[in-house]
């Protein structure tokens, strides 16, 4: 998990946590993790799809994945559902983005865990690793409660507490804590 540092100057990524589902020198992808979509409602998304909603749909949020492509859905979850087009990010997360898994949501038989986003967070080729090295993010490895928690307002916080740091003492310049 990326966690944007407390000097983050972009409103889209201040105070977020991220969980990052692909890196390569190619470049990134993640989903913010901590920042609900609030225009939406699952049961909305799914009239929209033509899916019938169900009441197992009512609790289920729509995350701010990220600013690139926000009109496009991903479902991050645990691998107990997986399909021929989900993406293994590790040996406990998988990524889905078809129309198959937010209907195996809406009847009952999805994956035990799972966070929907719209839009993804992305990175040119080195772009993340330029971040990184300019001090912007801070990494964590990810959790069950952080990555699938509903408990967002203070997600960024626990995330920080995670690795031992408080975060008010933080620098903003690099090289230095």
């Amino acid at each position: 998990m990326l966690i944007a540092m407390p000097q983050m100057q972009d409103t889209r990524f201040s105070r977020s946590v991220v969980y990052l589902c692909a890196h390569s020198a190619e470049g990134a992808m993640g989903l913010v993790i901590n920042r609900l979509f609030s225009s939406l409602s699952f049961p909305d998304l799914l009239t929209q799809l033509n899916i019938e909603p169900t009441p197992l749909c009512d609790p289920i949020r729509i995350h701010f994945g990220g600013p690139v492509e926000a009109g496009r859905g991903f479902v991050l979850h645990s691998t107990d559902y997986v399909q021929e087009t989900t993406l293994m990010v590790d040996k406990a997360v998988a990524l889905t983005a078809t129309v198959d898994v937010l209907k195996a949501i809406a009847e009952g038989h999805g994956p035990r865990q799972c966070l929907l986003a719209l839009g993804y967070a992305g990175w040119g080729a080195g772009q993340l690793d330029t971040e990184i090295r300019d001090n912007a993010w801070l990494n964590v490895p990810a959790d069950d409660e952080l990555l699938f928690g509903t408990e967002l307002e203070h997600k960024w916080e626990r995330a920080i507490a995670k690795i031992g740091v408080d975060f008010s003492m933080l620098s903003g310049d690099v090289g230095h804590a």
